[in-house]
């Protein structure tokens, strides 16, 4: 052993000639990320479900809380704000609160719901400062960078934000009674408490309102997996651009105008294709559309001439592929309210 090395063998010594000095520095970290929460945050509010229960022994009636979410503030009007959330979250409530930034409580009034798109606008007085900014959901691409901005599991995490990218556009999920919804597939994880909170893309834009519920119909349904088998990674915001024409006619009717066809249908692809030209006479260059199976009496479509077994192509020179292509079609068209 050398002499050195029965110096540093002796702790006592070692100490005498080692210093150990720390520091502690701070870093700012600056990217796309943080500055697109930063913009949009202030936005994203917590929706607080309040329902009356009754004391079953003591017969008493109190207000508790059922249930809470998250809303996107999207405009300002009139010493009002107006939030976006999904109807699941506000579903037979006695009173709505919104959670503010500061954690200060302000009842809000319902101004419309609507249960087939799980959307609801509500409004309070003008508390907030920041306002969302809506971009456009066609103009997203799959594998791009997707923000999900809410309360996952209450408001103790209020403004949480995860990250993923868009995994897929133009999914059709079944919700309910055979009404089909158009859905963004995101892996940004989206919790319960996330549900009409803001799906944004990298410049800070909502593209999007998360909504669990979409997803759990879908688990449901057994579109998405066996039914009761949790499913990870798989988000299901509605896109934005559907989201408009819906909360505008909350806005303007409290309700969502539809037109109405008066028909069932069934997907030409759906049936065998022996029967296209033997049972439903097509042309042999037909290979898509939507075939009438049965016409309800005295509704829009029996008036203008619709029978049983007819088939949709084309409406107004737009190709009608299937029955997705019709209820696009026929859903509420945008207005000017939020332009």
């Amino acid at each position: 052993m050398t002499e050195d090395s029965k110096a540093t063998d002796n702790p006592s010594q070692a100490s005498s000639h080692v210093a150990t000095q720390v520091q502690q520095t701070s870093v700012e970290v600056t990217s796309d990320i943080t500055e697109v929460v930063e913009k949009v945050s202030e936005a994203i509010v917590g929706v607080v479900n309040i329902q009356q229960t009754t004391d079953f022994f003591q017969q008493n009636i109190r207000d508790v809380e059922r249930g809470t979410g998250s809303g996107v503030v999207f405009e300002k009007k009139d010493g009002r704000a107006y939030i976006v959330t999904n109807y699941h979250v506000i579903e037979g409530a006695k009173e709505v609160e919104i959670s503010l930034g500061d954690g200060e409580r302000v009842s809000a009034e319902l101004v419309g719901a609507d249960a087939l798109t799980d959307l609801a606008v509500l409004s309070i007085d003008g508390h907030v400062t920041t306002v969302a900014q809506f971009g456009n959901s066609d103009a997203i691409r799959t594998g791009e960078p997707a923000i999900a901005i809410g309360n996952p599991l209450g408001l103790e995490f209020s403004r949480t934000v995860t990250m993923g990218i868009i995994s897929a556009k133009e999914r059709s999920i079944e919700v309910q009674n055979g009404w089909e919804l158009n859905v963004i597939q995101t892996d940004a994880a989206i919790n319960p408490g996330n549900s009409g909170g803001a799906l944004v893309n990298i410049a800070g834009q909502v593209i999007g309102i998360n909504s669990l519920k979409i997803a759990e119909y879908g688990l449901q349904s057994g579109s998405l997996g066996f039914s009761g088998t949790p499913i990870e990674g798989m988000g299901f915001p509605i896109p934005i651009n559907d989201a408009v024409p819906v909360i505008e006619n909350l806005m303007a009717y409290g309700k969502v105008l539809r037109p109405y066809m008066g028909i069932q249908l069934l997907d030409l692809a759906s049936i065998d294709s022996y029967h296209w030209q033997e049972t439903l006479k097509l042309p042999s260059d037909v290979n898509q559309g939507v075939v009438v199976t049965a016409v309800e009496p005295l509704s829009p479509a029996d008036k203008a001439g619709l029978k049983e077994r007819d088939v949709i192509v084309a409406i107004n020179g737009e190709q009608i592929g299937n029955s997705i292509d019709l209820r696009k079609y026929l859903k509420p068209k945008s207005g000017t309210l939020l332009k």
